[in-house]
């Protein structure tokens, strides 16, 4: 498409503010310009034209008919953009579907939750939680939190919001006598991450010590409210352990932590990334959520 060729916008608000005002002295006030400047506009337009647009008189301004035909264009497109710029400041955010990890959501999310509605109360989101990596992909919904690496992936937009890295827990009344002998004390099984306990006893250089059978429980929430409870030891997400460390119901009960290059990640289709609802939910979950982890994107596997 070719492109079109007009006359200068401020010539054109020069003409149609003297058109409606019938006047070059309150055109030139309304623009806070000199009259002389609007006369400059108005003399362009007519020579770009080749058209009178005014019968000048000393009592005012008169259209002729090509001056009504302009003015009656004029004042109809620029209405057109003051009201398209109007309708966009006060647009309201499209309602998100967002999908997202149960732990993540009950640990993080909704305690942040009152904050992002004052922070935003024309931002709707629905909020779809699951513990199956297979419900939480972002063509089913406009965004999620999984868990994931942070490697680039074409025609997605991926934001790391937390590290995942993992310390054994317990009921504060279980280091009562010391530190534990995780060779003999009851091991509690999230099933969702039956690796955990393995790889984070080679990491504390306890390879020595078994996995034995135990508790196992449908996520790594309820393996935590189960150590909590004082049934065991349960592996936690160190970066997920902030509410139960403040209520004081379990302990973290080794200082070794095996980190990992997974992360809790906020994926969108590439093709969202200019939507307003979407960016300012990640802008908030960046600053709110990455920001206060401060962690590295880098960390060893």
């Amino acid at each position: 498409m070719s492109g079109r060729r007009l006359p200068p916008l401020h010539a054109i608000r020069a003409f149609e503010a003297a058109a409606r005002h019938r006047s070059m002295t309150h055109a030139a006030d309304e623009l806070s310009v000199t009259p002389g400047a609007v006369s400059r506009h108005i003399r362009g337009l007519e020579e770009r034209l080749e058209r009178t647009l005014f019968v000048r008189h000393a009592t005012g301004l008169t259209l002729t008919a090509a001056g009504e035909a302009l003015a009656e264009a004029a004042r109809d497109g620029l209405d057109r953009i003051a009201d398209a710029v109007s309708g966009i400041r006060h647009r309201r955010f499209r309602r998100l579907t967002v999908g997202v990890y149960g732990f993540f959501a009950s640990r993080v999310l909704l305690p942040l939750w009152s904050d992002l509605v004052a922070a935003h109360p024309d931002l709707a989101v629905d909020l779809h939680t699951s513990l199956d990596p297979l419900d939480l992909l972002p063509g089913r919904y406009d965004a999620v939190v999984a868990v994931s690496d942070t490697a680039p992936r074409t025609g997605l937009v991926k934001h790391p919001l937390l590290p995942i890295a993992t310390v054994p827990v317990c009921a504060p009344g279980w280091l009562e006598n010391g530190p534990p002998d995780f060779a003999a004390v009851p091991l509690l099984h999230a099933r969702p991450r039956p690796e955990d306990w393995r790889r984070w006893l080679d990491e504390a250089g306890l390879k020595h010590v078994g996995i034995p059978g135990g508790s196992s429980f449908e996520s790594i929430g309820l393996a935590i409210d189960a150590a909590a409870a004082g049934l065991g030891f349960a592996m936690a997400i160190e970066a997920l352990l902030a509410p139960d460390l403040a209520r004081g119901t379990i302990a973290v009960a080794h200082p070794a932590v095996r980190r990992t290059r997974r992360h809790f990640v906020l994926h969108y289709e590439t093709r969202l990334a200019g939507d307003p609802a979407l960016a300012t939910l990640a802008d908030w979950l960046r600053d709110r959520v990455a920001g206060r982890a401060g962690f590295r994107a880098d960390a060893p596997g």
